[in-house]
């Protein structure tokens, strides 16, 4: 196993448990850059690009290029290898969605002149590139169109909706709330969306497919929530909703369950149980570097 990424918004700690083992090696580059790996490949898991509005903001011309020159390298390295490659889309392609239960047929409502285009333009842009390379280049493509993934080993400043709240929570800290809570997310487990990207790669299917849980929850119903698991008492800040954000979010999974077999098995009731656990000890790790002495 070969991993590439450049650190922009990774951890080399959550490459601890594999960096010994003998058949893993670790790359970093940034994919804009061609890329040069010796020796046979078999399957590429294109999972490049900061995923939060706070990240992919900071510089949206590299997040861009992230979705187009990255991706068009992968593309050429898996044509050159004869390798099955996957794309992380997003749900994101569908912007500020005007039905309820997004499916793969519907072509969205984006703003390609906003704060959030650079990544939802990005990653359209790249679908199409697998569109191009699967029906005329021979490339053994697939698309998963993401949906709000979450769990432990999120950077505690991932910007993120979970990760935000949980953090918040913990470090005692008002939790912020976007425009009035009414806005809508569909959070996936980090176990149940790597079982979705395996199977969509073992299949056959080259057409997007969406990977997502179809629990809808409101910002305010969330962050209740998180309320309630931590036992914090923190207050609400309320801000104005950002520019584009998706006034709703919930995916239509039909086509996942049918092609793959594949549903979620992690409610987000569990799911928050198992990240609030692993945020507590990051949390708790770093007050304690905060109080040894300089």
């Amino acid at each position: 196993m070969t991993v590439v990424d450049n650190l922009l918004t990774g951890d080399l700690a959550n490459l601890a448990r594999l960096r010994d083992h003998a058949a893993f090696t670790f790359v970093q580059q940034d994919i804009i850059k061609p890329l040069q790996i010796e020796g046979p490949v078999d399957e590429i898991y294109n999972l490049a690009c900061p995923a939060s509005p706070p990240r992919y903001q900071i510089d949206p011309i590299h997040t861009f290029r992230t979705c187009v020159d990255g991706t068009l390298n992968l593309l050429t390295l898996a044509e050159a290898k004869g390798a099955r490659i996957l794309q992380s889309s997003t749900s994101e392609v569908y912007g500020d969605p005007e039905i309820n239960l997004q499916h793969e047929g519907y072509r969205g409502n984006v703003n390609t002149c906003g704060p959030r285009a650079c990544y939802d333009e990005g990653k359209r842009a790249g679908e199409t590139l697998f569109w191009e390379f699967g029906a005329h280049r021979g490339v053994e493509t697939r698309i998963a169109r993401i949906f709000n993934t979450y769990g432990p080993q999120m950077h505690p400043d991932d910007g993120r909706v979970v990760s935000n709240f949980v953090v918040q929570a913990l470090r005692g800290d008002a939790l912020t709330i976007y425009g009035d809570g009414s806005q809508t997310r569909s959070f996936c487990y980090v176990d149940d969306m790597v079982e979705g990207l395996i199977r969509l790669m073992a299949s056959n299917e080259k057409m997007p497919v969406n990977l997502g849980n179809p629990g809808e929850f409101t910002m305010l119903e969330l962050a209740k929530l998180v309320l309630a698991k931590t036992g914090s008492a923190v207050p609400m800040t309320y801000l104005p909703l950002p520019q584009d954000d998706p006034r709703q979010r919930r995916p239509d999974i039909a086509r996942a369950r049918g092609l793959l077999g594949w549903q979620p098995v992690v409610p987000l009731d569990l799911g928050l149980d198992r990240t609030i656990a692993w945020f507590a000890e990051r949390v708790r790790a770093d007050r304690q570097k905060e109080l040894l002495p300089s």
